[in-house]
Parts: structure tokens; sequence; C-alpha cells
């Protein structure tokens, strides 16, 4: 079968198209529901040409969330490098929001639509999870001036929390992000980071 000229051309990025058209499916269907027929014709090839790339809809499922996780990766270590030192977090955290928004089809799918679908999605996150808490951790020392390892750790991992339901409120478009609105919305979870990073202390 012969596609558009255009992507002939450059046949070289059919595995990006075929991930591409997979997310775009994977955001708005079950991922169980979806075949890998379906995924062929929203990239404008055959299925013999997915299957060329991909051994099955899983693996593109994976590749899909690998892609994304590396690029949201990207964004928290540069927001954590660029961190002005004893700012508050919550600039860095909208921005991050703001970031997801913006690729809300690939985040939907990592977040929410892509769980529980198999060990090695699972594995993915949970590998993820753990190296961007990491990066947070970084993000935490610099906004939060001198605190203990386990402070660290443990606000770490309330501002991943908070990025994880953030996200996952914003995917699914629910209640509480329709009520306020997608820039309220970011302000508020702004706001609340800088809570979790500067907790009231006793004494």
């Amino acid at each position: 079968m012969t596609t558009s000229g255009t992507r002939a051309a450059h046949r070289p990025s059919r595995r990006q198209w075929v991930i591409e058209a997979a997310t775009e499916l994977f955001a708005t269907q079950p991922p169980d529901e979806v075949t890998v027929a379906d995924i062929a014709a929203r990239a404008e090839m055959t299925s013999a040409a997915v299957y060329y790339h991909f051994s099955s809809k899983d693996q593109v499922l994976v590749e899909g969330m690998r892609v994304f996780a590396a690029a949201l990766r990207e964004q928290v270590e540069t927001l954590a490098e660029t961190h002005a030192p004893g700012t508050e977090i919550g600039a860095a955290i909208t921005a991050l929001v703001a970031w997801l928004g913006e690729h809300r089809s690939a985040a939907t799918v990592f977040f929410v639509s892509s769980a529980g679908m198999s060990q090695e999605a699972e594995a993915l996150r949970h590998e993820v999870r753990t190296q961007l808490l990491e990066d947070l951790v970084r993000l935490v020392r610099k906004a939060s001036g001198p605190v203990t390892d386990a402070e660290a750790a443990v606000i770490g991992l309330g501002v991943l929390a908070l990025l994880e339901t953030a996200a996952i409120s914003q995917a699914r478009g629910d209640e509480a992000y329709r009520s306020l609105g997608h820039r309220s919305f970011l302000r508020e979870v702004g706001r609340l980071a800088e809570r979790i990073a500067d907790p009231v202390t006793e004494g």
C-alpha cells in the first residue's frame, strides 16, 4: 500500500508515526479495545508496516510511554538545573503541569490509560517515578535551602504525588479541573506545591 507522498519521502520516521497514531487512539479509547489495524489506519499504513516496527500493540504503547517519559524527565531536569536557589517551587511545578497539558494525549496514556495494561508498562512507570523523585528532590533542595535528606525525600514525594494527581485531573478533565478552569487550576497547583515544599514547622 502506498501512503501519501510526504510520508513516503520520510520512511525512517514511520516508527514515530506509529507511536503518535497509537498515542492518539490510546488516549481516547481503552487500550485493550484498540487493534493494530486501528493504529495502522490512523497512521495511514498497513498492519504489516506496523508489525515491521513493533511486535504488538502493547509494544507500541510501552514505547510511546518511554518516549513521553524521556521528554518529561528532560523537562524536570531542566527545571531543577535552572531553578534559582532559594526561590519558591510553585512556578516550576506550574510550568511542568502546563507542559503536560501541551502533551495531553501522551500524558493521558502514561498517567491514566496504560494503568494495569501490562507488567512492562507498570515496570516502566515505576522506574520513571523513581527517576522523577530524584529530580524533584534536587529541585526541592534548591528551592527550600538547607534541609535534611529525610526532609527533602518527604517533600519530594509530596510534590511528586501532587504532580501525578494534577496530571491525571488535567488529562481526564475532571470536575476539579473544569470547575477551576485551566489558568486557575495551574495557579492552585503552584500554590499547593509551595505549601508542600515550605511546611509550617512548630517551635
